[in-house]
C-alpha cells in the first residue's frame, strides 16, 4: 500500500492552500501522513502539540490522513513511518530552486523515497503561513485564508 508523508512546512497556521494539497492527495494516495514540524530554528505562533491539535481537526472527515508531530530529519521521520514518497507544494516558480535543491538532498539521504509536487488551485496560490501569521498579528481578517479551527486558535492567540 503506497504511503506518502506530507510536509507542507510547520503548518503555523495550517492554510486553506495547505488544506487544499492534503484533500487531493488524500483522493490520489491510500495512506497520508501529515508531518508537522517542531521547528525549533524558527518561532512559531503555536507549540507542535496545538499545531497537530488544529491540523487533525482540519483534516478529521478526511479517513485516510494521520497527523504527526515530528523532530528531526524529514527523511528519518518518513523511514520510521514506513512512507515512500514525501509530497510538497509548490505555490509559485520562486519555489522550484529551493524545493529541487530540497528533494535532491533527500534523495541523496535516502535514495529510496521520492519526492512529489503539486501545485495549488489558483484560489490558493498566493496564501502562505507568513503572510496570514502577519494579517492575523495586525488584527486583519484571514477568515478567507484560513479553516474555522485556525481562526478560532488566532483569536484566542490574540485575545479577540
Amino acid at each position: 500500500m503506497p504511503k506518502i508523508v506530507i510536509y507542507p512546512g510547520t503548518f503555523d497556521p495550517i492554510t486553506n492552500g495547505h488544506v487544499d494539497l492534503i484533500e487531493r492527495a488524500a483522493r490520489l494516495f491510500d495512506k497520508i501522513i501529515v508531518a508537522v514540524a517542531m521547528s525549533e530554528g524558527k518561532s512559531p505562533l503555536f507549540d507542535v502539540d496545538k499545531r497537530v491539535s488544529i491540523v487533525e481537526e482540519v483534516v478529521a472527515p478526511m479517513k485516510n490522513v494521520e497527523v504527526v508531530g515530528f523532530k528531526g530529519l524529514l527523511v528519518d521521520f518518513a523511514k520510521e513511518h514506513n512512507a515512500n514518497a514525501l509530497l510538497r507544494g509548490l505555490r509559485a516558480v520562486s519555489d522550484f530552486e529551493y524545493e529541487f535543491q530540497l528533494a535532491n538532498m533527500n534523495r541523496r539521504l535516502s535514495p529510496d523515497l521520492e519526492s512529489l509536487f503539486l501545485t495549488p488551485a489558483e484560489q490558493f496560490s498566493f496564501i502562505s503561513s507568513t503572510l496570514v501569521r502577519e494579517i492575523a498579528t495586525l488584527s486583519g481578517d484571514v477568515s478567507q485564508f484560513v479553516p474555522e479551527a485556525v481562526q478560532r486558535a488566532l483569536a484566542e492567540k490574540f485575545n479577540r
